[in-house]
């Protein structure tokens, strides 16, 4: 149990859908969570994640809030003091009809798709995109132009990914990295199967392009990807398949491509002409920061916990 410095921090327990141990470390929501307690922590709050063990446990009724970061799994909050948030991340599809009213406030990390859920399941949804960490994701991470050509860094969500398809057909010289890809490529197009995420700021950093896609559903309901933060708050030069909203978000600053052939295209091309020049995205880089930290997320849902436990 975390000791109280006086009446003003809360204890939050930020639940996430990842398994405890080994496996869940190569889980994004691990490391999002991580860099969201740390924010909190740093806000004056008392912060740690819970796995998806603990979702429910008898520990749940000590905490003040709840945050709940909705993924693959629902999480039907235990009833006690505490006050119960949830932010959907990711997979908008698996949000049941009558799950938002569970909780004591909501959030999406989607413009579009929160806009429509308020309507759509009868309660407020808050907009509150996915952030990155600039203490570790920033332009100072690496130099320029000395890592990897063209990167990518995901599983393969059990298909042949379309970014990664195209780059190889392309001749593209391509380092992936993550889980299930010998199934489609051969040992020497693979970097590696995990790259440790406190290696992760270095290599979006050095790389010569970052390579981003979606999920179909994701990029279609405006859940931008958090490779999209990161690596935008690294000056990175990065390639992403359309997403809802992400030019409002991003601006000129992030190239997009439409199919295969563009992708193609692009990454043949000569960078100074098919990309925002360095100055650009450093720019970028310094919105991203100031915008989009776990800091600036961090003081919403403080202020929203806040304001719901006053109007008890």
């Amino acid at each position: 149990m975390f000791k109280r410095r006086g009446s003003h921090p809360l204890r939050w327990s930020i639940v996430i859908a990842a398994p405890k141990g080994p496996a869940g470390e190569q889980w994004g929501d691990t490391w999002f969570a991580r860099d969201l307690v740390d924010a909190l922590n740093r806000a004056g709050e008392e912060a740690r994640v819970v796995f998806r063990g603990g979702a429910t446990a008898e520990a749940r009724m000590q905490d003040d809030v709840v945050l709940v970061l909705r993924g693959l799994r629902r999480v039907v909050p235990r009833r006690g003091e505490a006050t119960w948030l949830l932010w959907v991340i990711s997979h908008p599809e698996l949000v049941e009809p009558d799950e938002p009213a569970d909780y004591d406030g909501v959030f999406a990390a989607s413009d579009h798709w929160g806009r429509a859920a308020t309507g759509e399941f009868g309660v407020p949804v808050t907009s509150l995109l996915q952030a990155t960490n600039p203490r570790r994701f920033s332009p100072e991470a690496a130099e320029p132009d000395t890592g990897a050509d063209v990167l990518f860094v995901g599983s393969t969500r059990g298909e042949y990914r379309p970014a990664v398809r195209a780059a190889i057909e392309a001749g593209v010289d391509l380092s992936v990295y993550g889980v299930g890809w010998p199934e489609f490529l051969p040992p020497d197009r693979i970097s590696g199967e995990f790259l440790a995420n406190e290696d992760l700021p270095a290599a979006y950093a050095a790389a010569g392009v970052v390579l981003n896609d979606h999920w179909s559903d994701m990029a279609s309901e405006g859940f931008l990807s958090n490779r999209l933060f990161d690596a935008a708050a690294c000056a990175s030069r990065v390639l992403s398949d359309p997403a809802t909203g992400l030019d409002e978000v991003f601006g000129d600053a992030i190239r997009t491509y439409g199919g295969p052939e563009e992708l193609a295209v692009t990454l043949r091309a000569d960078r100074a002409s098919a990309f925002p020049d360095r100055q650009a995205r450093l720019d970028l880089a310094v919105c991203v920061a100031r915008d989009h930290s776990f800091d600036a997320r961090a003081a919403v849902l403080i202020e929203r916990a806040k304001e719901l436990r006053r109007r008890r």
